[in-house]
């Protein structure tokens, strides 16, 4: 696999060598740009790894795909594949209806709770009562700022462009709470966050559906419905031929996909 960093205005945008035939198709997929640990995460030379940049490799390579990374806000995601600047987006989006409005998705290839995570040594109940009055960190534009919003009406929602910044204000005290992707705030807690923090509550998809909906989701226009299928595709194949195995248990102790 072979990486290099291009400048595209003020983004960068990481070239996966994916798929060598010259009838390859040439397909830009947008990330977030900060980092989603184990997701995905730039390395001190700016190299995406994590295990949704495998994943990707492995959809791309099954279907001769020539895939560059495109790094931007998460909120700007949707936004830049409506608009064409990007044709597909792989960064730990879930299928909603609310989001089918607007884009498309391809089958799942993931699904993951929600934990809320707060300082350690301070009681916190998540209810609507036990979070009045709290203030809760989440990502712009994302379930967990629609589910908050909703369940939590007595509570200050604090929104931010990256989960980091959102991390970074509850080691530093100036939220109480931060929900997210239960994975992704597992990894923290084993890193920056061990110290300060711990889980103080999670929440199922099944919980409401309506807003988490059944998984995370490659998405993509509603005009492309050729390269859907494609990805359809390789997800089918990389789960039947023990690839997406093989890289998950890199990562995880858990089946990820239930």
């Amino acid at each position: 696999m072979k990486f290099k960093l291009l400048m595209f205005a003020a983004a960068a945008v990481a070239a996966l060598g994916i798929g060598s035939s010259a009838m390859a198709r040439s397909v830009k997929v947008g990330i977030a740009a900060t980092p989603i640990p184990p997701y995905q995460a730039p390395d001190a030379s700016g190299k995406f790894t994590g295990w949704e940049i495998e994943i990707l490799e492995a959809i791309c390579q099954d279907q001769k795909l020539e895939c560059e990374l495109v790094p931007t806000t998460f909120s700007a995601l949707i936004p830049e594949l409506t608009g064409g600047k990007i044709d597909l987006i792989m960064s730990a989006m879930s299928i909603t209806d609310k989001r089918l409005e607007v884009i498309d998705f391809s089958d799942k290839y993931a699904a993951t709770k929600r934990s809320v995570v707060g300082q350690k040594g301070v009681a916190v109940e998540v209810t609507p009562e036990g979070l009045a009055g709290k203030t809760i960190g989440v990502l712009q534009a994302s379930t967990d700022e629609r589910y908050v919003k909703k369940y939590f009406p007595k509570a200050t929602v604090k929104s931010y462009p990256a989960q980091d910044e959102a991390n970074q204000d509850l080691i530093a005290g100036r939220i109480d709470v931060t929900q997210s992707d239960e994975v992704f705030l597992l990894n923290f807690l084993k890193g920056a966050g061990a110290e300060c923090c711990e889980v103080k509550g999670r929440i199922s998809r099944s919980d409401d559906l309506e807003i988490f909906g059944p998984g995370s989701g490659v998405g993509v226009r509603k005009t492309d419905p050729d390269l859907k299928e494609m990805v359809n595709k390789a997800i089918k194949n990389i789960r039947e031929n023990g690839k997406y195995g093989e890289i998950s248990n890199k990562y995880f102790d858990f089946d990820i996909y239930e």
